[in-house]
């Protein structure tokens, strides 16, 4: 299994990343756990793109830029007790209602970072997966509730709308949505961590 799923994986990893196969491409994968992984697999491109992990990062400050140039957050902001920032400087201080471009300070209405339970960064999808379905670290919520809050929360879909210059996230939130109700419908297996 493991030698199947690091073959999957490349195979998967290997496609544009500004695509996302349909639940439809992984019906060829007999065993319904290997399908369900593969499928999972998939969707984890969208959770590892800098678009999401910059905003799901392992410490207390956020990241910015993609791929090799993402760096810490400059100015250096801190997340604070909410995940708006600190009391003297708020994410909204600077993230307005929506982008400022070309190019400049990204928006959204509710910018913020995820809980620190569900840092993305540097995690395989195996891990990442994990999180998703363990309640201790997703705020309590069901899977089909994650599977709901990642396919149509509007900070989530800010993800392929970044503004001028900045990559958005492979496929669009309506495949993510559609490849994550495949992956609950099949077991919901996670990858390899």
């Amino acid at each position: 299994m493991r030698a199947f799923a690091s073959l999957l994986f490349a195979l998967v990893t290997s496609a544009s990343a500004a695509d996302l196969a349909t639940p439809a491409s992984f019906a060829g994968i007999a065993d319904g756990t290997a399908r369900s992984a593969a499928i999972f697999l998939e969707a984890s491109k969208v959770m590892t793109h800098p678009r999401c992990v910059n905003c799901h990062p392992v410490g207390d400050r956020p990241m910015q830029g993609q791929g090799p140039s993402s760096r810490p957050h400059q100015p250096p902001v801190v997340r604070g007790a909410d995940g708006f920032g600190s009391v003297a400087m708020r994410c909204a201080s600077c993230h307005r209602d929506a982008n400022f471009d070309p190019g400049q300070v990204p928006g959204h209405a509710h910018w913020h970072l995820a809980p620190v339970s569900m840092a993305w960064q540097g995690k395989s999808p195996g891990e990442i997966c994990a999180q998703i379905k363990d309640p201790a670290r997703n705020g309590n919520r069901t899977v089909a509730q994650v599977v709901l809050h990642m396919s149509h929360d509007s900070l989530v879909g800010w993800a392929w709308s970044p503004g001028v210059g900045r990559t958005p996230a492979p496929g669009t939130q309506a495949q993510l949505a559609a490849l994550l109700d495949a992956w609950v419908a099949s077991g919901a297996a996670c990858p390899p961590a």
